[in-house]
């Protein structure tokens, strides 16, 4: 808005409304896990090998999620419900699950995405 626009419009200072597709700002709604988001995790601890789980505390912006990194780096994470709740689903997978806050996120994962990206440089994607 120009200078002189505000004597234009006359003297109200009152904000517009946002139009109804502008972004919010603020809280935000989370998604709560699903038995989607299970029967995933499910999947990729079955179909790969030296599996790890890192559970990721709550955010502002997320809910708690579990992070499943295999033996070569490839990953998947999820929400899930509490992290009793991951904790016990990696126990119950025979998968070591660790607090992501306190050892942060593998080595191998961040390869794996380096990878991952030089290959799509490479395919001009």
């Amino acid at each position: 808005m120009g200078f002189m626009d505000r004597f234009r419009r006359g003297t109200s200072t009152r904000m517009r409304k946002p139009a109804k597709d502008a972004l919010r700002t603020g809280s935000t709604t989370v998604r709560a896990s699903s038995k989607v988001d299970e029967e995933h995790l499910h999947a990729f601890v079955t179909e790969r090998r030296g599996v790890e789980g890192f559970v990721e505390p709550r955010t502002a912006v997320s809910d708690v999620t579990l992070l499943l990194v295999a033996h070569d780096g490839e990953w998947t994470r999820r929400r899930v419900p509490s992290v009793k709740w991951a904790h016990d689903f990696a126990n119950k997978h025979q998968v070591p699950s660790y607090d992501a806050a306190v050892v942060g996120i593998p080595q191998r994962m961040r390869d794996y995405n380096r990878r991952q990206k030089q290959l799509r440089k490479e395919q001009g994607l």
